[in-house]
């Protein structure tokens, strides 16, 4: 294994180990209200969880962007800046953060409007909200952390976090459900602080392995707090990366409201076919954090040979995770189906589409890489407008094709969608990036 390898490894495998333990704090929250004697506990928990994952989706610049200015002022060996940019991006997310909470009641009204959820589940789902959106600093604020973590090549700290924080989150709900009484307010104080200690421990991992680089954090004259106001490039690259999750929002909202539309059988099916690519999202964006990192760090440096040379090796190592994991998708995925889910109705007809959970990740694989090194670059306008074309591609083949094949057409948009967004990436780089470097 050559040096390019072990670099990766080392910043992709911590990624993917902190990816899967992510849907853990939902699966906690759900396994706990679950034993509470009535489903409009965990209806509650379902809703609330999806309105945070939702909103923080949208936010998740402070994470990318930060991550890839960070890695090229690394690359630089400017230290100045790498300081600077932490401080700025935190500021920035606390500042969201701050206006999320001040507008929490036109935000809550939108978010139950658009899920809609059930009578006897609002006035729960309301309470979970009321709660966790106190959690928005600290959720927010280690979005800029981890995003200058994973800048800074380290991917074991954030790791380390996210699993610290399911150890607390589930200790404090547990405490609060059981030790107290507590029902749904238990869960939902449970989330806040475990996000709270999630953001301590950051804070201290900070201060224990980075505090040296206080020395280049020195504002001075009658620019005294100019560090505090973010580069033009900061918002730059943030309004890209917002925008093109805009165009990710609105297409797996609609894959879902589309599915829901074709009765609850349909919906149960695409919802369970796509954990098969929630899963491999996992390992891929292990490889894209990497991506991040090292092709940052290189390109910020200049250094063309280790940003090629690192591309390569990212490629290598989509083709044989991917390879591996259709594979395994084809020989067990539907016994992966079956065990998901019970409901046989459901398993029987997911036997119609689960080639299309085969085709999935071969066609998202290429966008995986090139986000992780767009990101690491900053070339976020070409994830803009790949990700806004690729969105208009999926609904013209979505509105082409449904009336003839039906839940088949959705799952075809989905695939062309996927390719389409590597695709234009790789055209881009040809045309726009690959002499910048």
């Amino acid at each position: 294994m050559n040096i390019r390898d072990k670099q990766i490894l080392q910043i992709a495998l911590p990624s993917i180990v902190s990816n899967i333990t992510v849907p853990l704090l939902g699966m906690i929250d759900v396994a706990i209200v679950g034993h509470m004697g009535s489903p409009v506990y965990i209806g509650a928990v379902a809703v609330g969880s999806m309105i945070f994952n939702l909103v923080y989706w949208l936010f998740g610049f402070l994470r990318m962007g930060t991550s890839g200015l960070t890695a090229q002022a690394l690359g630089r060996r400017d230290l100045t800046e790498v300081t600077r940019l932490l401080v700025r991006s935190v500021m920035v997310a606390l500042g969201i953060a701050l206006l999320l909470i001040v507008l929490q009641m036109p935000l809550k009204w939108l978010m139950f409007w658009l899920i809609g959820p059930t009578a006897d589940v609002m006035p729960f789902a309301t309470t979970y909200f009321d709660i966790v959106i106190w959690g928005a600093p600290a959720s927010l604020a280690l979005f800029s952390l981890m995003g200058w973590f994973i800048g800074m090549q380290n991917t074991r700290i954030p790791m380390f976090i996210s699993i610290m924080q399911n150890v607390v989150n589930i200790l404090a709900s547990l405490t609060l459900v059981y030790g107290f009484g507590m029902k749904i307010e238990g869960v939902a104080l449970g989330t806040v602080i475990a996000q709270y200690a999630g953001l301590l421990i950051a804070l201290g991992l900070l201060v224990r392995y980075y505090g040296r680089l206080s020395t280049y954090f020195s504002p001075t004259g009658n620019h005294h707090f100019s560090f505090l106001i973010p580069h033009f490039s900061f918002f730059k690259v943030n309004r890209d990366i917002f925008l093109r999750t805009l165009c990710l929002v609105a297409v797996n909202l609609f894959f879902t409201s589309a599915g829901a539309r074709q009765g609850a059988v349909i919906l149960s099916v695409n919802t369970v076919l796509l954990q098969l690519y929630l899963f491999f999202s996992y390992f891929m964006d292990g490889f894209a954090y990497a991506g991040e990192a090292l092709c940052g760090k290189a390109y910020g440096a200049h250094n063309a040979i280790a940003f090629h040379e690192t591309l390569r090796r990212l490629w290598m190592w989509m083709v044989m995770v991917t390879t591996a994991y259709t594979l395994l998708n084809m020989i067990g995925g539907q016994w992966i189906v079956a065990l998901l889910t019970d409901e046989s109705q459901v398993v029987e007809t997911s036997c119609d589409y689960i080639f299309w959970a085969w085709l999935i990740p071969i066609a998202g694989c290429v966008a995986f890489i090139w986000d992780g090194v767009f990101i690491g670059m900053t070339a976020t306008r070409g994830m803009l407008i790949s990700s806004f074309l690729s969105a208009l591609v999926f609904f013209t083949v979505y509105g082409l094709t449904v009336g003839v094949i039906s839940n088949h057409g959705l799952w075809l948009a989905q695939v062309v969608y996927l390719a389409m967004r590597g695709i234009i990436q790789t055209v881009w780089y040809r045309l726009k990036l690959f002499n910048t470097i």
